[in-house]
């Protein structure tokens, strides 16, 4: 069965949802006994996908609205559908290529609008977005970046790299090596700002530029962060205000300062300073007071550099850095209060010393070989989860294709694809789009591997369905294993971890339902996410696979869900439960599929 071809799907089970609620349709059947049920769907739909649809922001406050803009032919009698986690939350007939929506007042909530026409039972889906109604972005965190400021970033440059990534929800940006020195962020005073200066590696950075990117992010529902290490001074130091005692040294003896090493053609080396040193902390503190009062950012980006082995302050003490991570964040959110924290734990060197000051807004994990394998990305997300005591979300930065970012290229398409299907499917995000470019490297501005128009149309998509489905995705819940069963003996499903030539389930229970996850390894070459020499290849897609799952509890819904088919729209499946066993045909399985059993 191709992904053009008709799925089976009742819309009147669509006023079912996934939280428990019960629905006012009186044609909904009764709740499922185990004594034998059999529920058979009769209204088909398929794909025609022949509309873009684009929202005006990235994301939106309750009861905000919300403005469609179609580029396409809207067809006589189209309707539009809202809906959350597979229930329709209103409906409406539209025409002409402009329309809004108010966004209704419940809180952190995930909506996917479908537009349809209907033609003898048969539904065509014209084209799908997702809109995300929070209130905080940290809720759920969707991280971009910008890496360029020069005077190649016109505002029209700038007006179409934002509006990309408003298309795929990024609802906060970090901005890269924005600065003028790690010690001396703002490019001159508060009182005297420079029109243009260099950064640390004398590249041209317009101050004008930094400010349209944040008030175009701004417009957009985007947060703004500005970049920074936590403990880092160039050669200059001392000119400005910095002291050999803040900083930290190899040896006892204060003789052999710890330093990164640049490229000669750079501004100077980075030496690092003791993030745990107060005068170093009141400081930098005092510096970024200069930055807020200069730009409208709205927090501060703090990276580290990983373990750096035994090191000394100027004592000759031994610098327990993690520790220094947790007393430097705290003195930052003591200064700024009202400004947003996020702190990057390299390798996860640091992660619960970051997460257990209270004062990060959402967790960020800058991937490495140490967490290379894609069941490191579980691994790392509940690790969070426990620092954090299940309250804050992560977000990967995670480098694909990293042997390939050396020379001009593509990205490889299934390696990013089947990478953030895993990623999404766990309940994390990852950081990888920014100004104009996808991340192949951790010096941001490398923009040698580009996105095919392919790779391009599959990440809306998938940032589509990672808003849509939110609430399923990234919403409480419990971690179970569910055991499925192939009726087709040359598709082998296993449990979590992942396995080469075998689909992996990863589930959830949440309340009224229960979610899984199917990720499609089977044409894997290794299991590792970073597909390095970007050659992944493109899974064969598995159509028409007949499940079976044992549960003892009755189901009253078995719908599903994928980026790869239907442009993330739901699929309502017949299926029959008897003798404490569900069993039901899987319309499509390509990268991932979201199944939902409700009860």
């Amino acid at each position: 069965m191709k992904r053009n071809l008709t799925f089976a799907i009742i819309l009147s089970l669509l006023a079912a949802s996934c939280d428990g609620s019960e629905s006012n349709n009186p044609q909904d059947p009764a709740i499922p006994t185990d004594n034998g049920t059999q529920v058979t769907v009769t209204t088909q739909r398929k794909a025609i996908l022949n509309l873009d649809i684009r929202t005006d922001k990235a994301c939106y406050k309750p009861g905000e609205t919300v403005k469609f803009t179609v580029t396409g032919n809207v067809p006589n009698g189209a309707t539009v559908r809202y809906l959350t986690a597979g229930k329709i939350v209103e409906t409406a007939a539209i025409s002409g290529t402009t329309w809004t929506w108010k966004a209704p007042s419940t809180d952190f909530t995930g909506y996917l609008a479908e537009v349809i026409t209907t033609d003898d039972n048969v539904e065509s889906v014209l084209g799908t977005v997702g809109i995300d109604v929070s209130s905080d972005w940290t809720r759920f965190p969707r991280y971009g970046f910008v890496a360029t400021y020069d005077s190649s970033k016109t505002d029209a440059v700038i007006d179409e790299e934002m509006a990309f990534l408003s298309r795929c929800h990024i609802n906060g940006i970090q901005f890269y090596d924005w600065h003028y020195k790690h010690h001396w962020p703002l490019g001159g005073t508060r009182n005297s700002l420079l029109d243009q200066y260099t950064d640390i590696a004398n590249r041209s950075v317009v101050t004008s530029v930094i400010r349209r990117y944040i008030e175009v992010q701004h417009q957009l529902g985007m947060k703004a962060m500005f970049y920074n290490l936590c403990y880092g001074a160039l050669s200059d130091y001392a000119d400005d205000g910095v002291k050999p005692q803040w900083l930290l040294y190899k040896q006892p003896g204060h003789g052999d300062i710890d330093q990164l090493v640049l490229s000669s053609s750079w501004k100077s080396n980075i030496l690092l300073t003791n993030p745990a040193n107060t005068e170093w902390q009141q400081y930098l503190a005092d510096r970024n007071e200069d930055v807020y009062a200069s730009f409208d950012f709205d927090g501060y980006h703090i990276d580290q550099v990983g373990d750096r082995g035994t090191v000394y302050d100027y004592s000759g003490q031994a610098v327990n850095l993690p520790r220094g991570f947790n007393s430097f964040i705290t003195a930052m959110k003591q200064r700024h209060p009202q400004k947003r924290l996020v702190m990057n734990a390299v390798a996860s060197y640091g992660a619960s010393q970051i997460a257990q000051t209270g004062q990060v807004d959402f967790l960020y994990n800058e991937l490495w070989d140490s967490e290379s394998r894609f069941e490191d990305l579980l691994t790392v997300r509940q690790a969070n989860s426990a620092y954090s005591n299940n309250k804050l979300q992560t977000v990967f930065a995670a480098y694909m294709n990293y042997n390939k970012s050396s020379q001009k290229g593509t990205f490889n398409t299934p390696g990013v694809l089947l990478t953030d299907a895993t990623m999404f499917a766990i309940g994390g995000s990852h950081l990888e789009l920014g100004d104009g470019h996808m991340l192949c490297h951790e010096y941001f501005p490398n923009s040698n591997l580009a996105m095919s128009s392919e790779l391009q149309q599959s990440i809306v998509r998938y940032y589509d369905f990672l808003v849509a489905y939110e609430n399923l995705l990234r919403g409480d819940g419990e971690e179970t294993a569910c055991n499925i069963t192939s009726g087709n003996s040359g598709v082998n499903i296993n449990l979590w971890p992942p396995q080469q030539r075998s689909v992996t389930t990863y589930s959830r229970k949440m309340t009224g339902c229960q979610v899984i996850h199917l990720l499609n390894y089977r044409q894997a070459n290794s299991l590792s996410w970073r597909d390095m020499d970007g050659n992944m290849p493109v899974p064969q897609e598995i159509t028409d696979l007949p499940l079976s799952v044992k549960t003892t509890s009755p189901v009253r819904r078995v719908w599903v869900a994928t980026p790869d088919m239907l442009a993330g729209a739901p699929v309502e499946l017949s299926f029959s439960q008897k003798d404490g066993v569900l069993s039901f045909t899987l319309p499509s399985l390509k990268y991932w599929t979201m199944i939902v059993f409700e009860s």
